[in-house]
């Protein structure tokens, strides 16, 4: 028998899969996995036909087509009147998990420590432990899901060389304040711990409020690493197009790493984008698509047991069922697709410790017919 000694002993199949594969097998409206049922703008599918028919059907360079990283600093400009140099200073990847791997097997040495929120998106922990990082995990709670940066202060150690930040969150919804990064800013100065900030639900932001990126605090910016995808952006997420910002030291070691991980991206789709999102309105009025459809998915739910949480991004609704179950939240999910026929996330699945708040996850990213049919079933919850 072949010994093979496992890298990730503790990683299993992700829970989105589990649940997505139970759904089907039930018939289960899916609102559990971070995807549209509906379909991205027919003008992009055409712009992508186009560049291939126009020839773009090769490898484009390593580090992204000048033409979109040219875009993409236009459009970060736009936004936050903020440059980054697209020959220096972006890259483009395979999707935003893509780049969040690329940016910590750049700098993460056995030995390092990555402090982590959780609940957290699932790649974080398992990454840092294949590359022989350690994660410090500061756990936040329902149904605010606040950070107290100065009970962060306490998980610093001498080995402590990034922290990780998700603003939109996945799963919670909760973003990030001015003064959570004027609080991180104090942290962390007169240090060498870098950041890694995960904004790529960073058009979804609700009630007027302002999203704070890493990169309008030149204090923050100056060391970190920004991850975006364009599969949030364009309701594409089987695209898998993202791209990472980063000052020119920093990403001089993102393509090291990025060289021999994917080299590039598929090209026609590249040029596609670049095309479609020279026009700021195909990404300014995504935050108010998706608010309608929080707010809309809310009002239906209003007459359900369930408790909602708030939520400030993301596509995502949590919610919780404390007053109809004390269930385990994995035994509570299962028993909505195979009884209700609805299929959400347990929010336990995002924390190590499997910690359960009674909390579980939609997504509403989906045609509000969907959404109806979705809301009518978990009412006779």
């Amino acid at each position: 028998m072949l010994n093979i000694q496992s890298k990730l002993p503790g990683v299993s199949t992700t829970i989105f899969s589990v649940m997505s594969k139970l759904a089907a097998e039930h018939n289960a409206i899916n609102l559990s996995q971070g995807f549209p049922d509906y379909a991205c703008d027919p003008k992009l599918v055409e712009l992508v036909n186009k560049a291939m028919q126009d020839g773009f059907n090769q490898y484009a360079p390593m580090p992204g087509s000048t033409f979109l990283k040219e875009t993409i600093a236009e459009k970060v400009e736009k936004l936050y009147n903020i440059k980054y140099n697209p020959e220096t200073e972006i890259t483009v990847t395979a999707g935003g998990t893509q780049a969040i791997f690329t940016a910590l097997a750049a700098i993460i040495n056995a030995g390092d420590e990555v402090i982590i929120f959780e609940p957290a998106y699932d790649s974080y922990a398992p990454t840092i432990k294949l590359l022989g990082g350690l994660v410090k995990t500061y756990e936040l709670a329902p149904p605010s899901y606040a950070i107290d940066w100065d009970m962060v202060k306490k998980l610093f150690t001498a080995k402590t060389r990034m922290i990780i930040l998700n603003t939109p969150q996945n799963p919670t919804g909760s973003i990030l304040s001015s003064d959570d990064m004027k609080s991180l800013i104090k942290l962390i100065t007169g240090t060498d711990i870098l950041i890694l900030s995960d904004e790529v639900y960073e058009h979804l932001i609700y009630d007027e409020q302002k999203h704070q990126s890493v990169m309008l605090y030149p204090e923050l910016k100056q060391r970190s690493f920004i991850v975006a995808s364009f599969g949030k952006l364009l309701h594409a997420t089987g695209w898998k197009l993202g791209y990472c910002l980063a000052p020119e030291k920093l990403t001089k070691e993102f393509r090291k790493v990025h060289q021999f991980n994917v080299f590039s991206v598929n090209s026609p789709m590249q040029q596609a984008i670049a095309d479609y999102i020279k026009e700021p309105k195909n990404y300014t009025e995504i935050g108010t698509f998706f608010q309608q459809k929080r707010d809309y998915f809310r009002d239906l739910l209003a007459e359900s047991r369930f408790k909602l949480l708030p939520c400030n991004g993301s596509y995502f609704q949590c919610a919780s069922y404390s007053s109809i179950s004390d269930e385990k939240d994995t035994d509570f999910s299962m028993r909505l697709i195979r009884e209700f026929g609805v299929a959400t996330i347990p929010v336990s699945a995002f924390y190590q410790k499997a910690t359960d708040h009674k909390i579980i996850r939609f997504c509403f990213a989906k045609e509000n017919a969907t959404l109806a049919l979705a809301a009518e079933k978990l009412k006779n919850v």
